[in-house]
């Protein structure tokens, strides 16, 4: 782990800002882009506990909302629990608790360290009556199964030790009153390091189109430390609770969420909502294993609703710039809303916890979690305190001493590339087959990617027109794009067969027809240009690496920027075909990334009738990214389902574009495609 990106991943989540996210001046295009998100984060937050107005309303909705969660986590279908090959490097003991140094793999070469809390007998505070007068010796587990506790770290920078170390002080309390306690590095800053920050500030938006988000691989993480809690013979596997703040907050969520085993649990500073993540821009101080990717158009709050009616204290200080109060208390009014559906008395089943202070591990956040964990698995209402016990050295915790120690065999730096199950192509062979794969794959697109897609996109209305041909047009909710009439090339036909659409990518001159289309676009015919949203000066937003706001928070509201761009391909083709009176197709074309939004903006829209894709790529890891698109198809195959429209594919070398060519011939319209 290089030293500079621990001091980052510190900064950010625990509120010590050091980057400065004041820079220049605005571009033209952030007042409108900033609405349109606003806007989109009212909408989704009306959607509260998914619409559910009532306990039965909501238990029937719950089964379809956790396959919606994993999927969102990217963990459906969900993964193949394989052997944990765990393994204890090594023991390290004080009088009253050991601590076992242990890993396990939570998929093949997907390495996760922790340390384990185990008590010793005659040093234990609070047990029960019965577990107090039976004897054993010194150094031993006290008899009987022990509750056990998950603790998820928060982003604390300790290097080669984990992360896991930081939070030593709570493992001892568990150990030193009856629990078994796992502790577990994260991701990013554990001892076998990988990679947490992809688009906050490592530009791999491929992850969109993945559909994987290092929250997924946390959460995976957590449950598989649960399966190793439970193979343990010292464990009560009916009495588990899962724990953590800040990024370990988000965690707890994550974990408690999808697990039912865990049946308590106690998130700190951990969730916010849409309104301050969105709105109020706090996700720029977080990084990607706070979020999933909410393909679903969730309200945020619905995530911890899964948990319910198991207990749930929910934790935060009064002064945390991260996880701010205002969001903590809306979201802790939906919380009590549900509960009360389940709670024979409020405060039973769902309390809250705040404390003075910054976004820190505090004492009394700390008291407040043991309690609610003792009195839900262990019946235990009494005071407690922490135990003034000195902490160990953090080598001393290492699972793996050594560098030379590291697993050679170890994929956790690269486990974006193999973490998410994506799909594995098929290609129709007949007219027959061809019909089944178009259904299954367009109703997966519908609802999986392009969530709440309209039947019919609206024609784009005419704000402003100018002079030399250029047309301001508003798409789309508090957006508006460029669009120019270009003059035709060649001699103007009489009666022209099509209104061509061109669209432009970020690096292409606005307003202008680009040198590529040279060669490829009919003479004679109607052009317009267009520059979709966040591309040309018109409509360009601020790009600031880190945070990335823009493209990050269209994620938090089930979208990206592509898929905006997709409508303004549509709207403004729906725009030209009525200005025509319904009488003329449109065709679209783009080169690289733009002629893939052109394919998918005629998959919608019945008016485009044909599409030429100029360098076309072959993966959606290149581009245009839309969530989790390559968990349903790749790039050939969307542009398979185009037929019977005329596609033209230009410089399309990879051999991957075969598909596209079988499924058209499968579909009877082998006529309709051609390769240049």
């Amino acid at each position: 782990m290089k030293p500079i990106l621990q001091c980052v991943c510190v900064s950010w989540c625990f509120g010590l800002l050091g980057l400065s996210l004041h820079a220049a001046e605005p571009l033209p295009g952030d007042e409108a882009i900033e609405k349109y998100l606003t806007g989109e984060t009212k909408l989704l937050s009306l959607g509260v506990l998914a619409e559910a107005d009532s306990r039965e309303a909501w238990e029937a909705k719950r089964e379809e909302l956790k396959r919606q969660y994993w999927d969102m986590l990217g963990l459906w279908p969900v993964p193949e629990r394989t052997p944990l090959k765990a393994q204890v490097t090594g023991t390290v003991a004080r009088e009253n608790f050991t601590v076992e140094k242990v890993h396990f793999q939570s998929k093949p070469g997907l390495y996760v360290t922790g340390n384990l809390y185990l008590p010793k007998v005659g040093h234990v505070s609070n047990l029960s009556g019965q577990e107090k007068k039976k004897d054993g010796q010194v150094g031993n587990l006290p008899d009987g199964k022990l509750p056990a506790v998950l603790y998820v770290c928060g982003h604390s920078g300790k290097g080669r030790d984990g992360n896991k170390t930081a939070f030593q002080q709570h493992g001892m309390w568990f150990a030193t009153h009856g629990y078994v306690c796992l502790i577990i590095d994260t991701l990013q800053l554990g001892e076998v390091a990988g990679i947490h920050h992809g688009t906050y500030n490592l530009d791999r938006w491929w992850w969109h189109s993945y559909g994987y988000t290092s929250a997924g691989v946390e959460c995976w993480n957590g449950v598989r430390a649960i399966d190793y809690l439970v193979s343990r013979p010292e464990v009560d596997p009916e009495k588990i609770a899962v724990t953590g703040i800040s990024g370990g907050g988000a965690a707890t969520f994550w974990i408690a969420a999808a697990d039912e085993r865990v049946k308590v649990c106690v998130p700190v500073s951990g969730m916010s909502d849409l309104q301050s993540y969105v709105t109020d821009k706090v996700c720029n101080g977080h990084c990607d294993c706070m979020f999933l990717y909410n393909n679903y158009r969730w309200e945020w709050t619905t995530i911890a609703a899964l948990v319910a009616p198991r207990p749930m204290l929910f934790e935060n200080s009064g002064y945390d710039t991260i996880f701010p109060m205002p969001g903590n208390e809306r979201i802790r009014a939906r919380l009590a809303k549900l509960y009360n559906w389940y709670e024979k008395k409020p405060g039973d089943l769902f309390d809250i916890g705040i404390t003075p202070g910054g976004h820190a591990d505090n004492v009394e956040l700390r008291l407040m979690a043991y309690r609610w964990i003792s009195k839900h698995l262990k019946g235990d209402n009494s005071e407690t305190a922490e135990p003034p016990l000195p902490p160990f050295d953090g080598k001393e915790l290492r699972v793996f001493p050594e560098d030379s120690d590291l697993p050679i065999d170890s994929l956790n730096a690269k486990i974006d590339e193999s973490f998410v199950q994506l799909t594995k192509p098929t290609t129709p062979k007949n007219e027959e087959e061809y019909r089944a794969w178009s259904q299954r794959l367009r109703g997966e697109l519908l609802d999986r990617v392009f969530r709440e897609w309209p039947d019919e996109v609206l024609a784009a209305e005419v704000r402003e027109e100018m002079p030399d041909g250029r047309v301001i047009l508003r798409t789309d909710n508090e957006v508006s794009v460029l669009a120019a009439r270009i003059q035709a090339t060649g001699a103007a036909q009489e009666k022209p067969k099509r209104l061509w659409l061109v669209v432009l990518n970020a690096d292409d001159p606005e307003g202008k027809l680009p040198v590529w289309t040279k060669g490829t676009l009919p003479e004679g015919q109607p052009i317009t240009v267009l520059s979709p949203r966040g591309c040309g000066e018109f409509s360009s937003w601020t790009r600031k690496n880190p945070p990335n706001y823009v493209e990050r928070a269209h994620a938090l509201l089930g979208r990206t920027a592509d898929v905006g761009r997709v409508w303004d391909v549509q709207a403004t083709a729906r725009w030209l075909h009525e200005a025509e009176g319904n009488e003329l197709s449109v065709g679209v074309i783009g080169k690289g990334q733009a002629g893939i939004l052109g394919a998918y903006a005629a998959l919608f829209e019945n008016c485009i009738a044909e599409v030429t894709l100029v360098d076309p790529p072959s993966s959606h890891r290149d581009g245009p990214h839309f969530l989790g698109v390559m968990k349903v198809l790749n790039v050939p195959d969307a542009l398979g389902l185009l037929a019977p429209r005329h596609v033209t594919l230009v410089n399309a070398k990879d051999a991957a574009f075969n598909r596209t060519v079988n499924a058209y011939k499968a579909a009877g319209y082998e006529g309709r495609i051609d390769r240049k």
